[in-house]
């Protein structure tokens, strides 16, 4: 048996562009998951950030079958989910569960939140009697901070705050073991931001979730996560735990989003030297040959273009980056108060 609860194995998501009106014909791929290999521990967080189409939606739907992946192999718990069909995998559905970015629109407008959440439940557990569902709604709408006096509304009474406790209630309805949350505070103010972050934190604890956060915003992966991974045209190029790799980045494009985050002190703020990289991301559809990175690196030397850079760290820990000039390059953010 292996040590980890998740496993993701070479991982790759590819979606064909077809041209033509009658005869249509597949003119290329967009690979928005090229490769990624990934292991995470029972009641681990792990922060998963990037830039907007670096593949980090895709890579957590594709974990959940949401989206079939085109090659690799997501293990969880020891058991196989790419390998899953049908039925097989509607039932494992109750140890995996995801919260999606805007809850307005992941919440049946039709349904109140007492049917959204019973039909959770019985979903994957047809025994419950009707006397024991609407305690255990209850019991799980207090959980997330909700009064159960709302059992009868409709998401429209609610605000953005609220709906995401409610998607977070229904997530954590049928007991799951991972959890997967698809930006869950982007179109959320900033105060009910922290709300949600410390709510995540508080029942991943509670529960013993295996929890993957995904967001684009480093600050806020910080505060909740055990470990960040960086994500990048659809590959993973730094990993490691999340003071580390907020401290002190290895992989340039780390040192480059770290350079961004601002700080609270005006002093420290205005001493600090930001990295701005020049150009734009590749085409998903034709990455880069070697390094994905290397178009934008301003570290990058020929080898870069040629070779793709294996997972290394400077000295034998657990933070890792995919560099080939790892080495020679120093540690940390250049000129970071």
């Amino acid at each position: 048996m292996s040590d980890y609860f998740l496993e993701i194995k070479d991982l790759k998501t590819h979606f064909p562009v077809e041209r033509g009106i009658f005869f249509r014909h597949e003119v290329g791929r967009v690979k928005a998951v090229d490769g990624v290999n990934l292991s995470q521990s029972q009641g681990e967080i792990l922060g998963l950030v990037g830039e907007s189409g670096c593949g980090k939606s895709t890579l957590g739907r594709s974990i959940l079958q949401l989206i079939r992946p085109s090659s690799g192999e997501v293990m969880l718990d020891g058991k196989s989910l790419t390998r899953m069909q049908g039925e097989a995998l509607r039932l494992a559905r109750a140890d995996f569960q995801m919260i999606f970015q805007d809850p307005f629109a992941s919440l049946n407008p039709r349904m109140t939140v007492l049917d959204a959440l019973s039909e959770a439940m019985l979903t994957h557990n047809k025994a419950l009697s009707e006397q024991e569902l609407k305690p255990t709604v209850t019991g799980l709408m207090k959980r997330v901070g909700l009064s159960p006096q709302y059992l009868r509304k409709y998401p429209h009474e609610f605000s953005g705050g609220q709906r995401q406790r409610i998607a977070i209630a229904r997530a954590l309805a049928v007991n799951p073991k991972l959890l997967v949350a698809d930006e869950p505070v982007s179109a959320l103010d900033v105060s009910i931001q922290a709300q949600i972050i410390n709510l995540l934190a508080q029942l991943a604890k509670e529960m013993d979730l295996t929890l993957i956060f995904i967001s684009h915003d480093l600050s806020v992966v910080k505060h909740i996560s055990d470990r960040i991974a960086v994500m990048y045209l659809g590959r993973i190029v730094e990993l490691g735990p999340a003071e580390e790799v907020f401290s002190n980045p290895l992989h340039p494009y780390t040192k480059a989003l770290v350079s961004a985050v601002p700080t609270a002190d005006p002093h420290s703020e205005r001493q600090r030297k930001r990295i701005i990289l020049p150009g734009d991301p590749p085409s998903a559809m034709n990455p880069p040959p070697g390094c994905p990175f290397h178009p934008r690196c301003p570290y990058a030397i020929n080898d870069c273009s040629q070779t793709l850079p294996a997972f290394d760290s400077l000295d034998g820990s657990h933070h890792q980056a995919s560099c080939i000039r790892l080495r020679e390059l120093e540690p940390g953010v250049p000129n970071q108060a």
